[in-house]
């Protein structure tokens, strides 16, 4: 029994990348079907209970789940030592503490 969960949980990582790189391949054609790849990432991670790695996770706004593309439907600034990254569709903003610059602080 224990053995089918973790292999469920592997083929469940294994589509979420696949459904991520398809995003990403079909972003600039038809971005509507950029965000039903995400949705349907999100999906199976919540029906498996499977962690969406950390790097794809940044990729998606949190709120209206759009494929995020730095630059053309997201804003990325940084001010006094927090990365602050905009969604442009539904105007959700995520801070976060900026690496670069607590690395220098210390």
């Amino acid at each position: 029994m224990r053995y089918k969960k973790i292999k469920e949980k592997k083929i469940a990582r294994e589509r979420i990348k696949r459904l991520f790189e398809l995003a990403d391949k079909h972003f600039k054609k038809n971005p509507s079907l950029s965000k039903r790849y995400v949705t349907l990432a999100r999906k199976i991670a919540t029906r498996t209970n499977t962690r969406i790695p950390p790097e794809l996770k940044a990729r998606f706004c949190k709120k209206c789940f759009n494929y995020m593309v730095p630059g053309v439907n997201q804003r990325i600034r940084t001010k006094k030592g927090k990365l602050s990254k905009t969604c442009l569709i539904c105007n959700t903003t995520v801070r976060k503490p900026n690496k670069k610059k607590a690395n220098k602080a210390s």
